[in-house]
């Protein structure tokens, strides 16, 4: 049996994906589950690091006025430009250096 960080690893070899995408294929529900997500994903960067992989971010988009978020592992709830909370969350992949 695999853990929920080594579920997320597999998956983000394979394609990128978002944290609400994570959760939805971990099958995880809930309030929290993107904060699981995203405090996993913030491990699993530590431990690429050593196995020399490396984790991609694609950052957070605001969908509103197009503002570009910083790539890091965080879900921005709104736009400081426009104040918008229609905002694309980042996406994360996994690849070898």
């Amino acid at each position: 049996m695999m853990t929920r960080r080594q579920r997320i690893i597999k998956l983000l070899e394979e394609r990128d994906y978002s944290p609400g995408e994570l959760a939805l294929a971990l099958e995880l529900r809930g309030r929290g589950a993107k904060k699981v997500i995203v405090e996993d994903l913030k491990a699993i960067q530590r431990t690429l690091k050593r196995e020399g992989k490396v984790l991609l971010i694609k950052p957070a988009q605001c969908r509103k006025c197009g503002f570009v978020f910083r790539p890091e592992i965080h879900l921005p709830s709104r736009c400081p430009r426009c104040k918008s909370e229609w905002i694309e969350e980042p996406r994360f992949k996994i690849e070898a250096k």
